[in-house]
């Protein structure tokens, strides 16, 4: 019986985000709302370009919430950076500025989705986070009981 449980916890994915921002509030905000409803997600952060670039190196995330303005290095610049070597990774753009030029350089650049800090809610990240993961193999439970939906 033991051996069977073990081998349905080897088959589980660990699904991994990485949360590349440099407003410390937001960051561990964004973390702690993630934890909290997805509590088998593994999260690391990175407050700046260089740290960021070196995560995704070592850690290998699945999705990554990419602040635009960032210390030393555009996260426009790093989403190109990131998409040339794998494209499998999903990266979701972060900025307080909800332009249509913003949106139109994240397609541009890479990015899978694109979130307003101001004018998108807890639900509607959450929804996207789920969509996200499930198509990437994970299904976290849906604690309303709604279907996925994403936000582009």
């Amino acid at each position: 019986m033991f051996a069977q449980a073990g081998e349905l916890l080897g088959e589980i994915k660990m699904f991994k985000t990485l949360i590349v921002e440099d407003n410390t509030t937001f960051r561990e905000s964004l973390k702690a709302t993630l934890g909290t409803e997805f509590p088998l997600m593994i999260i690391e952060e990175a407050a700046n370009g260089k740290v960021a670039l070196e995560k995704v190196i070592t850690f290998q995330p699945d999705l990554i919430f990419m602040d635009i303005k960032l210390p030393g290095e555009s996260g426009l610049d790093l989403t190109r950076r990131i998409k040339a070597d794998d494209a499998s990774i999903v990266i979701i753009i972060l900025t307080s500025y909800d332009l249509p030029e913003y949106r139109e350089a994240g397609q541009q650049y890479g990015a899978d989705h694109f979130v307003s800090k101001g004018s998108s809610t807890r639900e509607e990240i959450l929804e996207l986070v789920r969509s996200v993961s499930s198509n990437g193999g994970l299904d976290f439970p849906d604690p309303e009981g709604n279907g996925d939906s994403s936000m582009t």
